[in-house]
């Protein structure tokens, strides 16, 4: 995700005005929140949220996948050196 510099807002701003930061959300996707002059937290819409959310469930499912693979593999060339 690459960060606007217009998309950013600090904490007091984004307090006293909420309904403007919303309105950025709906306008340029997303706000990053700064805390003390540093990014703090970012506001986005619900539906980039359920994609980020969903990209993220089908890597862990796939890097899970891999784990399974590769310590059924080792079990079962453990099992194999037991049977000799």
């Amino acid at each position: 995700m690459q960060i606007n510099i217009e998309n950013l807002v600090s904490i007091t701003e984004a307090n006293q005005n909420f309904s403007k930061v919303a309105r950025q959300v709906d306008d340029k996707g997303n706000v990053i929140i700064l805390k003390n002059n540093k990014p703090k937290y970012i506001i986005i819409d619900i539906e980039d949220y359920k994609r980020i959310d969903s990209v993220a469930k089908d890597n862990i499912s796939s890097l899970n996948g891999r784990i399974l693979e590769d310590s059924l593999a080792a079990f079962n060339d453990l099992i194999v050196g037991d049977d000799l």
